[in-house]
């Protein structure tokens, strides 16, 4: 098992750009934003003799994971430890303001995606690009590993139609990238005049999973408490979408799933049908403490991953739906808006990139076709595209 991977963050004294020396920056990071041995990168370089930290940023959930749920808004506040501003990029403003960027030269992004499309920090890295760009500042990305792996991908590419919070730009669900390879990918496509600068991961391959790399799990956001849930949530955020638990409110976010008019034993048993790879069902019920259902005793499944290598978690998620919308026709429905700021689109759209799987669920097309319909999408995506882009 590799012993030395290290992350951007461990190299932004070393690597810092000489013409950038005595930046003031401003830094956008979450709980997640650390280090081997668990310091914080708003410690690390409040140390730092080659810039100085004039805001901090903090994208959905807070600088500190201090908002629960999702599509909770939080609001900028002094930070009590260091004495400066923490600005939100979830909330009034998404994309950073003039008046949040006039006293720094350099903006420096630490965040650790889990290699979703529909994971929204990417998409304020995205915001956060634009608006540098047209204030001419800089941007230094510190790399961090794709936790799910940068070797699978896997769903439907996003149409420019169905842009909004949860994908702004055309990126396969799971899109096998790391945050630093999506920023050049965003800038060569969409921000061509940003300076921007990647300090890249030592050590890592695009097949090795988050508990190979020997670096400490910290939760990105409250409800992806383990590289388990990182491993079903690309298929499971699906979810959000219908009037299905995801299991927000239980101790397994996005493993355990379901909704009062399921029966386990039934749904398991369509399931099996289905032939998936790499995943058990357990049939199960229980109680959400909050979202979805909350106090009301739920039926359905828990997910566990056997075989992460032959796991598909997007096609997973597609059988899942449906399965639950065939069986139970009467009572399974599509979540109606507003989702993450997009007031008109269906949510189930928004995620998935498309109305192409809600309409192909709703006209009983086979698993394998909707699987063939995607995978020629991805491929060329992938060819075309991703491949330019990839630094390790």
């Amino acid at each position: 098992m590799p012993k030395n991977i290290k992350t951007g963050l461990e190299f932004i004294e070393r690597q810092w750009p000489k013409s950038l020396l005595n930046s003031r920056i401003g830094l956008l990071v979450h709980p997640a934003s650390v280090n081997k041995s668990l310091d914080h990168a708003v410690d690390i370089c409040l140390k730092s003799k080659k810039f100085r930290i004039k805001a901090l940023f903090g994208p959905q959930h807070g600088l500190y994971g201090e908002t629960q749920d999702n599509m909770i808004e939080w609001e900028g506040f002094p930070d009590r430890k260091t004495g400066i501003q923490v600005y939100s990029l979830y909330g009034k403003a998404r994309r950073p303001k003039p008046d949040m960027l006039k006293n720094i030269d350099v903006m420096v992004v630490d965040l650790q995606d889990i290699g979703a499309r529909y994971y929204t920090f990417i998409w304020t890295l995205a915001l956060v690009m634009d608006a540098c760009q047209d204030l001419n500042k800089t941007l230094i990305v510190l790399d961090r590993p794709n936790p799910v792996g940068g070797h699978i991908l896997e769903g439907p590419v996003l149409r420019p139609e169905y842009k909004s919070f949860v994908g702004l730009h055309p990126l396969p669900v799971r899109h096998g990238m790391t945050i630093g390879e999506i920023a050049i990918y965003l800038k060569d496509f969409f921000y061509k005049k940003l300076d921007l600068h990647i300090i890249r991961i030592k050590e890592w391959e695009r097949k090795i999973w988050f508990d190979k790399t020997g670096l400490p799990w910290v939760l990105p956001s409250p409800n992806m408490p383990t590289i388990d849930t990182a491993i079903v949530y690309p298929g499971m955020c699906l979810l959000e979408g219908t009037n299905l638990s995801e299991g927000r409110g239980t101790t397994r976010p996005f493993e355990i799933f379901g909704a009062p008019f399921i029966d386990p034993n039934t749904l398991i048993k369509r399931l099996k049908r289905f032939g998936l790879l790499g995943v058990v069902f357990r049939p199960l019920y229980f109680l959400p403490t909050f979202q979805k259902y909350a106090g009301r005793l739920c039926g359905g499944a828990q997910i566990h991953v056997i075989d992460r290598e032959k796991y598909k978690p997007f096609k997973t998620a597609v059988a899942v739906l449906k399965a639950i919308h065939d069986l139970y026709p009467k009572h399974f429905s599509w979540k109606e808006p507003p989702y993450e700021y997009e007031e008109v689109l269906l949510p189930i759209d928004i995620l998935a990139g498309t109305d192409r799987l809600r309409k192909y669920i709703e006209e009983g097309t086979e698993l394998k076709e909707m699987e063939a319909w995607w995978n020629d999408e991805l491929n060329e995506f992938d060819k075309k595209t991703r491949r330019k882009y990839l630094l390790y």
